[in-house]
C-alpha cells in the first residue's frame, strides 16, 4: 500500500500564529469536542478571538464551519470520532485534530488511517502550543458531500 508522506510539522508554537495558519476566520461557527482540564486554554481563546464568538460545545446541534477535536491515545477509536465530526461540518468546513505532544500521543499512522476512513486528508500539521500538535483535516477538493 502506498502511504503518502505527511506534510512537515510547522515549527511555530504561538496560539494566535497557529490559529491563523489553521484557517480560522471571523464569523465561523466552531464546535469543540474532547475538552478536558488538560486542553490549552490560550489556543481556545485564540480561536474564539479569531472567530469573534465562543466555541460551541458537544451538545450544539447546528452545523459548524470548523471542529476542534482534542484527542488523546486513550480516547477510543479516532476513525469513529472523525466520522462523527464530518457529520457536523458545513460544506468546505475542516477539522482540527489536536493531539498531545508528550504523553498520550496519537500515532501518525493512526491519524492517516482515521482520516481516510472519514473521507478526509491531512492538509498540515502544526505545533499549536507547547503541549499540543494540531492536524488540519479537510475533505478532498472536488469531493461530493452527501
Amino acid at each position: 500500500m502506498n502511504t503518502p508522506t505527511p506534510p512537515p510539522v510547522d515549527p511555530g508554537s504561538s496560539a494566535p500564529g497557529a490559529v491563523e495558519r489553521l484557517g480560522f476566520a471571523p464569523e465561523q461557527v466552531v464546535q469543540e469536542f474532547g475538552w478536558d482540564a488538560d486542553v490549552d486554554e490560550a489556543l481556545r481563546v485564540a480561536v474564539e478571538t479569531a472567530c469573534g464568538g465562543e466555541l460551541e460545545d458537544d451538545e450544539y446541534t447546528g452545523a459548524a464551519d470548523a471542529v476542534l477535536l482534542w484527542f488523546r491515545e486513550e480516547d477510543g477509536d479516532l476513525g469513529d470520532a472523525l466520522v462523527d465530526m464530518v457529520g457536523v461540518l458545513e460544506e468546505g468546513g475542516f477539522v482540527v485534530l489536536l493531539t498531545p505532544r508528550d504523553g498520550g500521543e496519537v500515532d501518525p499512522t493512526e491519524i492517516d488511517e482515521a482520516a481516510v476512513t472519514a473521507g478526509l486528508h491531512l492538509a498540515g500539521t502544526y505545533n499549536a502550543s507547547g503541549g499540543w500538535r494540531a492536524h488540519k483535516l479537510v475533505a478532498p477538493k472536488g469531493a461530493a458531500r452527501r
